[in-house]
């Protein structure tokens, strides 16, 4: 059985996995979020993810990136534990932190044949979209109704 931590990779050896898996035919489906306080919205938006295709990445927001997109307070859990709790998901099958604010350069570095977003996106708003049908990829909504959120989690327990 492989370790979390052993699906933890850069972005430079994803690359080379990703040009040998595709080589071999198989379909890689990239995935991707802030997982602050891992939740089953999370799970069940990587378990459907990964039912797209034969290999899942996962891109996980670094804390800078994070701090961008939900303000200064978040991330609640650091990066390190972020990527390894997502790693420890079984459907992922490698995680890698990064940067930017949107996924746009990692795709166009990496290339997977599907992006895979949550039920709060359709096919046509992923902001991504333009950038994977660019190189031929294939936009994919995965998940369970989004009914489930850190950010909603955290506003409850302020009540207490």
């Amino acid at each position: 059985m492989r370790t979390a931590r052993s699906k933890i990779r850069t972005i430079e050896e994803l690359e080379k996995i990703i040009s040998r898996e595709k080589a071999r035919g198989k379909e890689v489906v990239m995935a991707n979020g802030c997982f602050d306080l891992i939740h089953v919205g999370h799970v069940r938006y990587l378990e459907a993810a990964k039912r797209e295709g034969d290999l899942l990445v996962v891109a996980v927001n670094s804390d800078e990136s994070v701090r961008l997109i939900k303000g200064p307070s978040r991330p609640l859990i650091p990066q390190e534990e972020r990527i390894e709790l997502v790693a420890a998901v079984e459907a992922v099958d490698y995680a890698f932190l990064f940067d930017d604010p949107t996924l746009d350069r990692v795709l166009l570095r990496l290339q997977p044949n599907v992006h895979a977003k949550g039920t709060d996106y359709t096919a046509e708003t992923v902001p991504e979209r333009e950038t994977v049908l660019s190189y031929g990829g294939r936009v994919a909504i995965c998940g369970d109704p989004k009914n489930h959120s850190s950010t909603e989690f955290l506003k409850r327990l302020a009540l207490f």
